[in-house]
């Protein structure tokens, strides 16, 4: 039985890279920043696994370091979820999807209305939760859904779930998903629902669903679903591949839920890939500026990390990556263009093996894909430099 664990902290970068100018995202560098953010990062489990040994962060580093470490650019020219999370799997997208950086033009948002039989009100980049702050009131009273975007190639759709009940926000995000195609093909709708009123605040909730397209190729979850392996899905996974190569999904809402169904689904026998994403680093925190809740979060998923290590059997290799970055110390509430980090795990593996700079996130598909026997559509697999056939 072959097991492989990919997690995902979604948007840890660590550092800008080279061509980070090119997306307004010079000396962006979420996980050094965070930490200056509040001076004392307690994360000692990810520090003793060679977080901080990764080339360039010039944090204290650990002497012995217990598994092996590096960072990885993106080939993809992109800094979204998507297309990082594609790559992760070993489809490089050369051309990146649409992305609307001053709202939808008029033939997409009167199509859109026409086709919900409603107005829509927004329709520019905000941050969610600031857009509902301003239009929270005007939503509640008029009933009109609050559309906007961002530097991502995405289309979001902020509903109070008192006003549209959910089964028709899902509804209304699936209308606009089928709209956006062709040339405006974007990669993701989202729902966001909320609730509150004016006088207490607007929050979202957990009940978004994101409406995604499909890869536009093949991916390691392809390639192992169609050789017979599991492909475990936790967190929004199932979402970005649009349950595409997944053969089994749990669609936690939060990073403590996915924890634990990372766990849970370790503790099974499974023959494949599990494949976790936590979501609450990029959704809660980066994109709030949130500097002191990322590093809570960090020190939240540290603090269960050895449970998840005592779930390893012999055999398997876990990996513990990210998908871009998304510094919270930053002016805007983006993603950045960042590095993202890859700490490769196993108790049959060598230990403090530097991999340097990978140059593409598909190595970690490639890598993946020969632990468990199948071929990686893209990248340069690890596998043999972290091999250690004395069993560590």
């Amino acid at each position: 039985m072959s097991r492989a664990i990919v997690i995902v902290l979604d948007s840890v970068g660590v550092g800008a890279q080279p061509d980070a100018r090119l997306f307004d995202d010079e000396n962006t560098f979420t996980l050094k920043h965070v930490k200056e953010a509040v001076g004392d990062l307690r994360i000692p489990n990810l520090i003793r696994m060679g977080l901080y040994n990764i080339d360039g962060l010039q944090l204290p580093e650990t002497a012995e370091p217990i598994a092996n470490f590096g960072k990885s650019l993106e080939k993809t020219p992109a800094k979204d979820t998507s297309a990082g999370h594609f790559e992760l799997m070993g489809l490089v997208t050369e051309k990146p999807y649409k992305v609307f950086l001053d709202g939808f033009p008029p033939r997409i948002i009167d199509e859109l209305e026409r086709r919900v039989g409603t107005k829509t009100i927004g329709n520019y980049p905000s941050s969610g939760t600031e857009i509902i702050r301003v239009l929270g009131k005007e939503h509640v009273e008029t009933g009109y859904p609050i559309v906007y975007t961002s530097a991502d190639s995405v289309m979001q759709i902020a509903m109070h779930e008192e006003v549209i009940p959910l089964d028709r926000q899902y509804e209304i995000c699936g209308i606009a998903r089928s709209l956006l195609s062709g040339d405006d093909t974007v990669q993701r709708v989202i729902c966001r629902p909320f609730v509150g009123n004016e006088r207490i605040g607007f929050t979202r909730t957990e009940n978004r669903r994101d409406f995604s397209v499909d890869p536009p190729g093949d991916t390691l979850l392809d390639v192992l679903s169609a050789k017979g392996y599991d492909v475990i899905a936790i967190g929004k996974i199932e979402d970005i591949f649009n349950n595409r190569g997944i053969t089994e999904a749990n669609h936690t809402r939060n990073n403590a839920e996915g924890i634990e169904a990372t766990i849970e689904c370790a503790g099974k026998d499974f023959n494949g890939l599990l494949f976790a994403n936590l979501v609450d680093f990029d959704m809660l925190y980066g994109h709030r500026n949130d500097a002191k809740g990322y590093a809570k979060a960090l020190e939240y998923f540290d603090a269960n990390l050895p449970r998840i290590l005592e779930k390893l059997r012999d055999d398997d290799l876990l990996i513990i990556t990210a998908d871009h970055g998304c510094d919270p110390t930053t002016k805007g509430t983006d993603h950045t263009r960042e590095y993202i980090p890859i700490l490769a795990y196993g108790l049959k593996m060598k230990k403090g093996v530097n991999l340097h700079v990978r140059n593409s996130f598909a190595d970690i598909a490639a890598t993946v894909g020969e632990h468990l026997g199948a071929a990686s559509p893209a990248g340069v697999s690890f596998l043999d430099e972290i091999s250690d056939s004395q069993g560590g």
